[in-house]
């Protein structure tokens, strides 16, 4: 296992020494690895009793590991040798970052943008089987791209129940309708262990092992963390972690989780999700904000944002004030932020294994797509850029304007969200737009693919502190993918999904500025340039 370890300085040392001695004597280490499901308080009770199998998982995925390699090999002796997973949130950013540090080829596609959907469709077919996962098992999105690979097998000759597995709670919906349509492989999860909590569970090892990587090992390392975190003492790392995570004082709630050497691909949008989801709620929580070593947020000093390091194993680390650093295997991280969070949730005094607000943009977006309504009318048009937005757009006339006036918005403790609702494989380059603004807005910044994030950061958005503003970006598309036995396109399910978000984030009060790229080469170009402009602007304000 790689050398784990932890160095903080500053608030993060501070809440060390403030708590870690109270939840060293508390035993909460032991305790939660004894399943205790009263340590979050008498809400959350009913709730952890069924959400705390994440802590043995690392043992009891062992048995899944021979069914796994045994499905692989079959798969490959017949050609296939791609592997596509359809799933979101939980089920998605787990294997993603897994197969990506492993250096194996995973197609992970949480996407309803039809681009997206096309592009994944047109790639090697013949050579494709899928991996459907949803713990609940009527997961819109998951739903709609098996659907759709299901048609384009069948109609390009394949077999396609040969080409579907299924990973999924016991006894869900999914679960019963993919045993009776006879399914190659049906992979049941510990329906006692939450999607964001699952990486060594069914949802994480399946799509990941068919892909090729060594789950084996994986769960050997992450049996070995499982064993050091299980210790009531000042040097668990998990307790550091999770106490550095919740308990500074006052909280600095935007934690910088930032990608410095570490060797493992795409982990801080791993835990993006984990952590957002599972402590943005009753109007607290802590906001993870995924940047590098030098973004603007890490060295900006905010008295409301700590950053967080991950460093190689040997890295010679200097901290700046207000930082922590974390070293560690891709399983034992794993292992270490899904502990720590539950130790920040007790610290916050919120329940780390729910999800109450969730609902609340499906729901929006299902109204939209049952309504069919005419499109909210743009304030106005600029180039290749519809504006939409509140009454502090004003007489705003172009879309530079509109970006200025939402940033305007922004107050000393506010965070900015950028929300792409297209194609995060062709347009993957756009995400450096979030380094930019939140250097011109002085504030931290995030940026979301939609509709992924909503199953991420979309809890925090509505259930935590009511300080975000949001920047929220869509693109028409030259095609368009109908759904099997649906009465809506891909198109207009992507188009309900950030309506139905903005709708409910402008009903919590909230600042949303809609840019609808009308072309999406020249919309991204334009926008690219918008944020370019202000960049600019801002540094040579600075430096006058």
């Amino acid at each position: 296992m790689t050398t784990l370890s932890f160095h903080a300085t500053g608030a993060a040392s501070q809440a060390l020494e403030q708590h870690l001695p109270a939840l060293v004597n508390d035993r909460i280490a032991t305790r939660i690895f004894a399943k205790d499901h009263t340590l979050w308080g008498p809400d959350a009770e009913s709730e952890s009793a069924v959400r705390l199998g994440w802590v043995e998982a690392a043992s009891v995925s062992q048995a899944l590991v021979g069914s796994i390699l045994e499905l692989r090999d079959a798969l490959r002796a017949e050609g296939v040798t791609r592997i596509v997973l359809c799933g979101m949130g939980g089920s998605s950013l787990a294997p993603e970052v897994i197969a990506g540090t492993a250096g194996v080829e995973l197609t992970v596609l949480d996407s309803t943008d039809p681009d997206q959907v096309s592009a994944a469709l047109a790639d090697r077919l013949a050579q494709t089987a899928i991996v459907v996962s949803s713990k609940s098992g009527s997961t819109l999105e998951t739903d709609s791209q098996r659907r759709i690979f299901e048609q384009a097998f069948n109609e390009a000759g394949l077999d396609a129940k040969n080409r579907i597995i299924i990973v999924t709670d016991p006894g869900s919906p999914l679960d019963k309708a993919s045993r009776e349509a006879g399914y190659r492989a049906v992979f049941n999860a510990d329906p006692n262990v939450g999607g964001r909590y699952s990486a060594l569970t069914a949802f994480g090892l399946v799509p990941s092992g068919l892909a090729g990587v060594d789950i084996q090992a994986f769960l050997d390392e992450a049996e070995e963390a499982a064993e050091i975190l299980n210790e009531d003492a000042p040097e668990n790392i998990g307790l550091r972690l999770g106490a550095v995570l919740g308990g500074t004082n006052p909280l600095r709630n935007k934690v910088v989780i930032a990608e410095d050497g570490s060797g493992i691909a795409g982990f801080a949008d791993w835990a993006e999700q984990l952590i957002a989801e599972s402590t943005g709620k009753l109007g607290t929580g802590v906001l993870p904000v995924v940047a590098g070593p030098a973004s603007p947020e890490v060295t900006g000093g905010a008295d409301d944002v700590l950053a967080v390091r991950l460093v190689a194993a040997d890295a010679d680390v200097e901290l700046r004030e207000n930082e922590a650093a974390i070293a560690g295997g891709l399983a034992t991280q794993m292992m270490v932020w899904e502990f720590a969070t539950a130790v920040a949730g007790r610290l916050l005094g919120i329940n780390p294994f729910d999800q109450p607000d969730v609902e609340a943009a499906k729901v929006a977006a299902r109204g939209l797509l049952d309504a069919q309504p005419e499109p909210t009318p743009a304030a106005f048009v600029d180039g290749a850029i519809e504006v939409r937005g509140g009454e502090w757009l004003g007489d705003t006339a172009t879309a530079a304007e509109a970006v200025k006036a939402l940033l305007g918005q922004l107050e000393a403790d506010s965070y900015l969200s950028v929300q792409a609702y297209f194609d995060r494989i062709a347009f993957a380059s756009l995400e450096a737009v979030r380094d930019d603004l939140a250097a011109v807005s002085g504030r931290p910044a995030t940026f979301g693919w939609g509709p992924r994030f909503l199953h991420s950061t979309g809890q925090f958005h509505k259930g935590g502190p009511a300080i975000g503003v949001f920047l929220q970006v869509t693109a028409a598309s030259s095609t368009d993918v109908a759904i099997p036995e649906r009465p809506f396109t891909f198109g207009e399910l992507i188009s309900a999904q950030a309506a139905g978000d903005a709708q409910v984030l402008e009903g919590h009060g909230r600042p949303v500025l809609r840019l609808h790229l009308t072309d999406r080469a020249a919309g991204v170009e334009q926008f690219r340039k918008i944020v370019a402009e202000l960049a600019a602007e801002a540094t040579s304000a600075t430096q006058s």
